[in-house]
Parts: structure tokens; C-alpha cells; sequence
């Protein structure tokens, strides 16, 4: 559920107070709240993020070993949520309005890694869908990821054991996407060399 609100009052170091309505957020207010709670912040509205389940747990467990196993000892680095990406290139934390916890994050160019996460577009991002993430992980971040320049962003279903894959095209447009269920094998685009099998990623039951 959103919760939205104007800048936040509160100092670094002090848990967020109740959000209002009419309020909006920037990165600046998301450094003040609680670390134990997980936020993303879209378009300046910020959303809780809910515990997940075992099956979404299963699930990014078992892509994160994957890639993690494919991408030891090479440039590209992966990291599973909770881990921050600051969408907006702004110098200024008051002036980025969109910061996002991807399930799992590939990030190749390290200049963009910082103590806090990935400040700018990762090289591909993996979002699981949940019954309190789906609207936003299908459209509003589908959207955001297409226009930050994010080359691959995958959208997997663990109740419908499927994966959307979305590919950025000469347009600068995500085109398509290719289907997959449990019974396949996905070529990762951007490493030309690497395959996820999905017979192992949804064996989870």
C-alpha cells in the first residue's frame, strides 16, 4: 500500500513519522527512516515493502545462486535485496525522487557502487512478483526501469512459475517480452555465456 506525503520534518537518524496524504519524499527523507523497515520511493510516494513469502524467498534464493556462481571473480556484481537503487542521476539526495529495492540487482559498471547501493541504472534488474508488489513491478517500475536505462528487466511470477523477460531495443524501448515457465532455460542476454535454468528456480514445492 502507498503512502505518500510534503518533505518529511524529520532529522537523520529519527524513525519516519506517519506520512499525510498530500506529502512527497526524496532520497534526504529515506536516509532518516528506520533501517529496519524496507522503503521504495516512486515518483516522490513512498511504499512499504511487505515481508515476503517462503515461494518469493525460494525463488530469488535460488536466481540470486546463479548468477552469484556465474558472476565469481568476474567485473559485474549481484546483489539481492535489501539493497538501494537510486534511479534519478541528481547530484542532490533532496532532488531523487525515485529510489527502489530490486529482489536482485546486476550492477557491471562499479563507478555507480557506493557505500548506500547503486546511485544510477543498473545493467539488469530482477523484480518477484507479490500480491502487494504486482501493480507496481508490472507498470510504475516497468516504466521506470525502461526510461533509467536499465538494459534487462525481468518480472517473474512464483504462483504462475513464469518469467517476462524485457529487453531494451535500438529505440531505447523495452520490446516484447519473451516468455518462460518452469520447464526452461534463459539465455541472459547481456552475458552471452550464462543460462538460468527455471526447472531448479521454481522446485520449490
Amino acid at each position: 500500500m502507498p503512502i505518500m506525503g510534503t518533505k518529511a520534518k524529520e532529522k537523520v537518524g529519527r524513525k519516519m513519522s506517519l506520512p499525510k496524504p498530500e506529502q512527497k519524499y526524496s532520497y534526504a527523507d529515506y536516509l532518516t527512516w528506520d533501517e529496519n523497515e524496507r522503503w521504495e520511493i516512486l515518483d516522490g510516494v513512498p511504499y512499504m515493502q511487505a515481508a515476503p513469502s517462503r515461494a518469493h524467498q525460494e525463488v530469488s534464493g535460488e536466481i540470486f545462486r546463479q548468477f552469484a556462481n556465474y558472476l565469481h571473480g568476474k567485473p559485474c556484481r549481484v546483489y539481492h535485496a535489501p539493497f538501494c537503487v537510486r534511479l534519478d542521476t541528481a547530484k542532490k539526495n533532496d532532488d531523487i525522487k525515485n529510489v527502489v529495492e530490486p529482489d536482485i540487482t546486476i550492477v557491471c559498471d562499479i563507478s555507480k557502487l557506493d557505500e548506500r547501493g547503486c546511485n544510477g541504472s543498473p545493467d539488469m534488474i530482477i523484480e518477484i512478483l507479490s500480491p502487494s508488489t504486482g501493480k507496481n513491478d508490472r507498470f510504475i517500475k516497468f516504466n521506470k526501469y525502461e526510461k533509467a536505462g536499465v538494459k534487462v528487466y525481468w518480472v517473474v511470477e512464483p504462483d504462475q512459475k513464469l518469467v517476462s523477460v524485457f529487453a531494451v531495443q535500438t529505440d531505447g524501448r523495452y520490446g516484447r517480452p519473451e516468455m518462460y515457465t518452469d520447464e526452461d532455460i534463459i539465455k541472459v542476454s547481456i552475458f552471452p555465456d550464462l543460462e538460468i535454468d527455471l526447472r531448479t528456480v521454481f522446485n520449490y514445492i
